[in-house]
């Protein structure tokens, strides 16, 4: 082997170690502190019955959708066993991250045996098997996504619990800006003054619900997902909402504010929550935001891969924007590898690649198990392009890049 060839083997074993071994945060799932009780979603039923997989088994079958959602959980888990598993190679994405889940817990799926799948998993509390799985996934910090206008996770924040910390709250929007008529009645019926138009006491009354709930929670941001259609500025709810009290709440706490841009709700109602869709954003709105509030920080990722490389770009020119993920329909990993890729090319080390966006606890093995193995590849290529350009990284430099793109850069970002 050459000098050359020695040292890129050596570059790789290097970046390979560190990657596998460096903790993540995993900056945003729909995941739950174990306080909340069943909110948290866990086992096997779970993973097989995740909106993914309904979608792809729904497309198997001719059960009609009333008919499937009238089936009983484990119903559901047994039919898409049978479709995606029995039936067919289970070749895609989300079928893979239930294999590479189980094969990490040193299950064997080459048995087709779900019955016993379910008995092994039955053994652990929810509590234990957090940390198994937050163990096997060298993930150390899980931000949650937290909405107010839940009904069932409001009342246990109202009562409040011990929390376990290595679980961080984000205060979620959606409702507010995307709805505010009726949000506006809730409001209402929790003593806040509000009206149904605009006015400086609306306005200064939603910012004190975003006080209360902010410290109620100790939100580390607040975040909304929006549609592809979103504008700004406008004189549509959502803009003046955002002028009127949530960026100014935001600028005035130091917190970041998230979007994630481009999902197309219910384009198919009779999947329920598989039958969101996709579009591609009008990322003016997100630049007119950034320039137009140079003193509040954006955290964004997008939905559609039309929409990465403004995205990369808009980055470089606000450093109040820090753009994190490949989101939902980008999270497989032919669009991570090319995505990241893109990124680093533009913007170095200045964005997050990647978060889980688990619901099921037991996803996150899976997705930083796959995203840990992307990272290598385009890592290594990476470091090799510096090689060849007369610098050569040390172990201790390719420590602290992964430690950045792991959350560190996201932490500096949320503190600066």
């Amino acid at each position: 082997m050459s000098a050359t060839g020695f040292r890129q083997t050596a570059l790789h074993s290097l970046v390979e170690r560190v990657v596998n071994s460096t903790p993540v945060t995993d900056i945003h799932t729909h995941l739950y502190d174990p306080a909340l009780g069943g909110l948290l979603l866990w086992g096997i039923d779970e993973l097989l019955v995740y909106h993914y997989l309904v979608a792809e088994g729904c497309r198997c079958t001719t059960l009609p959708y009333d008919q499937f959602w009238a089936l009983s959980k484990t119903e559901q888990a047994d039919l898409i066993w049978k479709e995606l598993f029995q039936e067919r190679s289970p070749v895609s994405e989300a079928c893979r991250g239930v294999l590479t889940v189980l094969h990490k817990f040193g299950l064997d799926a080459k048995e087709r045996d779900l019955p016993s799948l379910r008995d092994w998993f039955s053994q652990w509390t929810p509590q234990s098997f957090v940390t198994q799985c937050m163990e096997t996934a060298k993930v150390q910090s899980i931000y949650m996504t937290n909405s107010p206008f839940d009904d069932a996770e409001r009342p246990v924040w109202q009562a409040g619990f011990e929390g376990d910390p290595r679980f961080q709250a984000a205060l979620r929007l959606d409702p507010l800006l995307t709805d505010w008529p009726n949000a506006a009645l809730k409001l209402v019926g929790w003593g806040y003054n509000v009206g149904e138009g605009f006015s400086p006491t609306t306005f200064n009354e939603v910012r004190r619900f975003l006080r209360d709930w902010t410290a109620r929670l100790n939100a580390r941001y607040l975040m909304v997902s929006l549609p592809p259609d979103f504008a700004y500025p406008s004189h549509s709810d959502t803009a003046e909402l955002l002028d009127g009290a949530v960026l100014p709440h935001c600028h005035d706490h130091g917190l970041p504010f998230a979007l994630m841009l481009g999902v197309k709700r219910a384009v198919n109602p009779s999947l329920a929550l598989a039958g969101d869709g996709v579009g591609c954003s009008d990322l003016q709105a997100l630049q007119n935001l950034c320039a137009a509030n140079p003193g509040n920080k954006f955290l964004t990722t997008v939905l559609s891969r039309e929409n990465q490389h403004e995205l990369a770009v808009l980055a470089r020119k606000f450093r109040n924007l820090h753009i994190f993920g490949c989101w939902w329909f980008t999270n497989i990993p032919h669009l991570i590898e090319d995505i990241t890729r893109m990124r680093l090319e533009l913007l170095g080390l200045t964005f997050t690649p990647q978060h889980s966006d688990a619901r099921v606890l037991d996803q996150i093995i899976y997705k930083w198990d796959h995203t840990r193995r992307v990272l290598i590849k385009v890592l290594s290529d990476k470091y090799a392009d510096l090689t060849l350009s007369g610098w050569e990284p040390t172990a201790a430099e390719v420590e602290r890049d992964v430690k950045t793109l792991f959350g560190g850069g996201f932490e500096r970002f949320c503190a600066c």
